[in-house]
């Protein structure tokens, strides 16, 4: 990883979760290399103690642990928290909790044993995902986080209102699985009431402002992005 990357992970926090001590400690060596904060916990009940202290950025967690165990965890950080980064270590026989991860928007799977390429790899994904100006909406299509603009096919920008880059933001955060109408009124319509009709000219203004249709809608659920695989 370039210095330009190692650079951008530095003001990053991460919490380590990993109940067999001697992997725990090799893993927590080299993710100070990374990263200037990095916490640890031995299994998910002092993992969720670690992270409502703390609030780091990332989790990265082992599946199978004593207590609370991986999955549980992630459902407790879930029930309050859709934004911080997950990171799970799963080996074969972790795959009937799968499904469950995926639903409950883990961002990244690394299959045991963890080395330097898979863990570069899930770092490069954080920060392409979060710590770049710019993010990929669709192929030529790109949401510009700080000048709040959308840019197409390299050329072409369309000027966005607040309300219109956050959403298109959070369906990228959540491009793997459906943004619910109240998650939408909880984190856009902030001490407001969001109508129905009120959401419905949202969608319809801001769809005719973009080239190309990037929103679904999932009936009775939310919304989440059109992807173009």
């Amino acid at each position: 990883m370039d210095d330009i990357l190692l650079e951008k992970l530095k003001d990053i926090s991460i919490l380590c979760v990993e109940d067999e001590d001697g992997i725990r400690e090799v893993i927590v060596k080299t993710l100070k290399y990374y990263f200037k904060e990095v916490y640890e916990a031995c299994d998910g009940e002092e993992a969720y103690e670690m992270y409502e202290e703390y609030r780091p950025k990332i989790i990265l967690s082992d599946i199978q642990m004593k207590n609370i165990n991986g999955v549980q965890f992630v459902k407790k950080v879930r029930k309050t928290d859709r934004h911080t980064s997950i990171i799970m270590l799963t080996a074969h026989s972790n795959e009937e909790y799968l499904m469950e991860l995926i639903n409950l928007n883990v961002n990244h799977f690394i299959l045991k044993p963890l080395n330097l390429k898979k863990l570069n790899e899930a770092l490069f994904k954080y920060i392409n995902e979060n710590l770049l100006d710019q993010i990929s909406l669709a192929p030529n299509l790109f949401l510009d986080l700080h000048k709040r603009i959308v840019v197409f096919n390299e050329n072409e920008e369309i000027s966005l209102r607040k309300r219109e880059k956050d959403f298109l933001h959070l369906l990228y955060e959540n491009k793997n699985s459906i943004v619910s109408y109240m998650q939408i009124e909880e984190e856009l319509w902030i001490d407001k009431e969001m109508t129905s009709h009120a959401l419905k000219s949202f969608i319809k203004d801001l769809r005719a402002k973009l080239p190309i249709n990037i929103i679904k809608n999932v009936s009775q659920e939310g919304y989440t992005l059109l992807l173009n695989e």
